[in-house]
């Protein structure tokens, strides 16, 4: 290959910056909670057991509500599903390991690939806030009012 940008050459984009501002650059929140929508039906016939098991855990993920709106992805989605139930086989061959962690990453299922897709999964705050005061203790005395200082009489 000659010339021009390849993918994941260089610095990765941040959000942040005055450059991503400039270009309309930001990342697509996807849900923490998971996709709740409904889970499309497999795109192969006579589908059946363990693989649509895997196709509906798939579904779950966050990354899914952008698969959502992209059906030329789901033929991707279940060649992944395939992939992973093929490797459950104690004989399977090794090699299928190289494709379902690239597969993966071509679905934005892993942290590069959620960059590369331009994805980025919500924090819920909301919630972060709740866990952290459920898990203050209740009825303690801050740290500052138990110290007193003492004199040296």
């Amino acid at each position: 290959m000659r010339g021009g940008a390849r993918n994941r050459s260089g610095p990765a984009a941040d959000p942040r910056s005055g450059r991503s501002d400039r270009r309309g650059f930001s990342f697509t929140a996807l849900p923490a909670e998971g996709y709740t929508g409904d889970v499309p039906a497999f795109p192969i016939p006579d589908a059946f057991g363990r693989l649509l098991d895997v196709w509906a855990d798939l579904w779950s993920t966050p990354q899914a509500a952008a698969w959502a709106v992209q059906p030329w992805r789901w033929p991707h989605v279940a060649d992944l599903a395939r992939m992973m139930v093929l490797s459950e086989d104690p004989k399977a061959q090794v090699g299928i390991w190289t494709h379902i962690r690239q597969a993966r990453a071509d679905l934005g299922l892993t942290p590069a690939g959620l960059k590369e897709n331009g994805w980025a999964i919500a924090v819920d705050e909301v919630s972060e806030r709740r866990d952290a005061a459920d898990d203050a203790p209740v009825g303690e005395v801050p740290q500052q009012r138990r110290l007193r200082a003492v004199s040296g009489d």
